[in-house]
């Protein structure tokens, strides 16, 4: 999902689940409005507050897009059916001048 199609749908009645799984220290200093923290270590032990509706929209994110590409994959295995990335991640989310929470 593009940066900007996120930005119009997070403000919506039918927002997605932003799943955020970067470290702690990544997310604190900033992270997009709403966003779960859900290191990639708790999806892979089961142990994030990640919906539990299996056809949840759900867009995950990371810095770049390796762990973000590894939750994807993580998540299809546990049957979740409607998971996307953003495009480009934080970094352009950021570079694109989106709000952050801190």
């Amino acid at each position: 999902m593009q940066p900007q199609e996120l930005l119009k749908r997070i403000t919506s009645k039918k927002a997605p689940a932003v799943v955020d799984v970067r470290t702690a220290f990544e997310f604190k200093k900033g992270h997009i409005p709403n966003a779960i923290h859900a290191p990639t270590w708790k999806i892979m032990l089961r142990m994030a507050p990640i919906p539990s509706d299996k056809n949840a929209e759900m867009v995950v994110t990371c810095e770049h897009g390796p762990r973000a590409q590894i939750v994807k994959s993580l998540l299809g295995f546990f049957g979740y059916r409607n998971v996307t990335l953003l495009e480009g991640h934080m970094a352009a989310w950021r570079q694109a001048g989106r709000p952050q929470d801190v």
